[in-house]
């Protein structure tokens, strides 16, 4: 694939992200920021948490996510019962009488972690060598995964019984954190009058694998002008209650903030956000558009602003 300019394949990029959203669209109706958050996730080379009841259509949005981009798609199912060799792959002894790596599920390019907080903390830590490092250690032998890896994961915010929360680690490997409402009464009658008859939208593929590698390093590549750089990294600052940047209301707010991996997500999230608004540098409207999924699940909120009822999202509103 070759552009005769960044500024060129950064046009291409906004024209592939106007054809994934159309096509997604054929099957996915409404949800439109989650599917914004979804594909900025993906081209900027994170992974995607999506909270939400059932019935939400969180999985088929996966499903057509990877459809859409022509990737290697496996669903896992988390269960108590689930083992971390079910996900990442274990040895066994051949027929010749050595011993073999067989790969699990974690070795493909889109793996819907589907109800991730239903499994012990032993198996969800499984995850997170190949969140991080993009490789899985198994007999003391290093297995890279193949590029591009993205980890979608689901979670039902209702229903606690019988689940492990996500430790604070786990969650801050996922550079968003998604939240999807009920539909409006015309989207759900759109949703019901698609899926009750006998036709099938067709999908189309838009970009593969090597495309994605490649506007993921475009992104990286697109310049930040110092002062939204330092914007986003005073804007995380303002979290921590111990910090110099915490205002009385925040510290009152807040007993932990969120750490410099927030800050690398808001800078590439905002640069990703303003390629697919058809501009070539990130300003801070860019940064505001995705501080809130990004920040919200790394803060943890006092029993004062659980007492006022103001939500992470409530407290990360007020930061701006």
């Amino acid at each position: 694939m070759q552009y005769r300019s960044e500024v060129e394949a950064a046009d291409a990029l906004k024209n592939a992200y106007d054809d994934i959203r159309a096509e997604i669209g054929k099957v996915i109706v409404g949800q439109e920021e989650v599917i914004k958050f979804v594909l900025i996730s993906i081209f900027s080379n994170g992974h995607c948490l999506l909270v939400g009841v059932p019935g939400l259509a969180k999985t088929l949005l996966v499903q057509t996510v990877a459809q859409v981009l022509d990737l290697d798609f496996k669903r896992i199912q988390f269960t108590p019962d689930l083992m971390p060799s079910d996900i990442i792959g274990a040895e066994i002894l051949g027929e010749d009488r050595n011993f073999k790596f067989i790969k699990g599920p974690v070795f493909s390019n889109i793996i819907l972690a589907d109800e991730i907080n239903r499994t012990p903390p032993k198996t969800q830590a499984a995850l997170l060598e190949a969140m991080q490092e993009k490789a899985v250690t198994a007999a003391g032998v290093t297995h890279q995964l193949a590029a591009p890896f993205f980890v979608l994961a689901t979670q039902n915010p209702i229903e606690q019984e019988g689940t492990y929360p996500l430790p604070e680690a786990q969650l801050d490997r996922f550079m968003f954190n998604v939240e999807l409402g009920y539909p409006s009464f015309k989207e759900e009658l759109a949703v019901v009058r698609n899926t009750t008859g006998t036709t099938k939208p067709s999908i189309s593929r838009k970009l593969d694998a090597q495309q994605i590698i490649y506007f993921q390093q475009l992104v990286r590549n697109i310049p930040v002008n110092d002062h939204v750089l330092e914007y986003a990294v005073k804007l995380v600052a303002k979290t921590r209650p111990n910090g110099e940047f915490a205002t009385p209301e925040i510290k009152r707010l807040l007993s932990w903030g969120a750490g410099p991996r927030a800050s690398q997500f808001l800078v590439l999230g905002a640069k990703c956000h303003a390629v697919l608004n058809g501009k070539y540098s990130p300003d801070i409207e860019d940064v505001h558009a995705v501080a809130k999924p990004i920040l919200s699940h790394r803060i943890v909120r006092s029993y004062h602003a659980e007492a006022d009822g103001l939500s992470a999202g409530d407290i990360v509103e007020k930061l701006f």
